[in-house]
């Protein structure tokens, strides 16, 4: 009787294999969005192959198109070749079967920021995987420690906190959780270093350093926006010129993805109740509408196919 293989929708059992960690060749990503495509692309360009998982058929379909779309425009911008494009792809593979995690020397967790999709996820890996794989998981808000509680794995659960773009931030934040070994800690460096990655080692607290430290800003910039002091134009241009951005806190966030940076202010605000990350009301109406960023094609600005924004 053929074995019920298992999709990322089901989260069910699976079977472990007992063998020792020794390489990372074969990396699973759960969640082919923004994130979970730049996570594979990096790991790609590497000459590391990749399997991501997704919830359907149809998911999958969009997330490829969107990550072809990503590196034409690279192309595009003579930052990338098409051989370059043709082998990073070649070292992606897609599926809707969770039990595929299986061959895998790592997983990486890349999907929203809610606790009990993350912890839905890596309660069923941890059935599937082999007991020395370890699991990493994206999250730029949430507790790690609460997320392994689900698992028998605590000491190799651990965080990576990629910024988008991935690909071009050569920035991670290590995350440490209660009970990460200081072998997994040490394994994982390797591996950031590998991807060319710098990893800078971060205690477990609410939003670590990059998100709680960007998020007031970003947040400060949309109540002046609100207030009507200045316009989205020159809020980002004041603080481009003034302060050296490359980008402005406006755009910055419709990169980042509205409804992310809402989900990031109402978990910091929600967990350590400081009035600084209290999401603007401007922000809470843009996300109503789905006017989400660059993503959507309007946020604080308007966007055409390339990302740029129209005047």
């Amino acid at each position: 009787m053929p074995e019920e293989k298992l999709k990322l929708e089901d989260l069910l059992g699976g079977v472990h294999r007992n063998e020792e960690l020794e390489r990372i060749d074969y990396v699973a990503i759960i969640g082919g969005g923004v994130m979970g495509q730049g996570i594979a692309q990096t790991i790609a360009s590497a000459g590391l192959d990749v399997l991501i998982v997704e919830v359907s058929e149809e998911h999958i379909k969009t997330s490829q198109e969107n990550l072809s779309s990503t590196m034409e425009r690279e192309i595009s911008r003579w930052s990338m070749t098409q051989s370059e494009m043709k082998s990073i792809l070649s070292r992606i593979k897609w599926s809707v079967e969770m039990t595929d995690v299986a061959e895998c020397d790592l997983i990486i967790e890349a999907v929203d920021e809610d606790y009990d999709l993350k912890m839905k996820i890596f309660k069923g890996l941890d059935k599937i995987a082999r007991p020395h794989t370890i699991f990493i998981s994206n999250t730029s808000t949430l507790s790690l420690t609460k997320i392994a509680d689900v698992t028998n794995r605590k000491d190799k659960i651990i965080g990576m906190h990629f910024l988008n773009p991935v690909p071009k931030v050569p920035l991670v934040e290590l995350v440490r959780a209660l009970d990460t070994s200081d072998k997994t800690v040490e394994i994982i460096k390797k591996f950031a270093s590998k991807i060319g990655k710098k990893a800078i080692p971060v205690y477990e607290y609410p939003g670590f350093v990059t998100t709680r430290a960007i998020v007031p800003l970003l947040n400060e910039a949309m109540h002046i926006l609100l207030e009507g002091i200045a316009t989205a134009a020159d809020i980002d241009t004041a603080m481009k010129l003034g302060y050296n951005f490359k980008n402005g806190p406006l755009e910055m966030a419709d990169a980042m993805g509205l409804d992310e940076v809402l989900a990031w202010m109402q978990t910091l605000w929600d967990t350590l109740g400081e009035p600084r990350y209290r999401p603007s009301p401007i922000l809470r109406k843009l996300v109503r509408e789905r006017k989400l960023g660059k993503k959507t094609g309007e946020g604080f600005f308007k966007y055409d196919a390339d990302g740029k924004i129209i005047n």
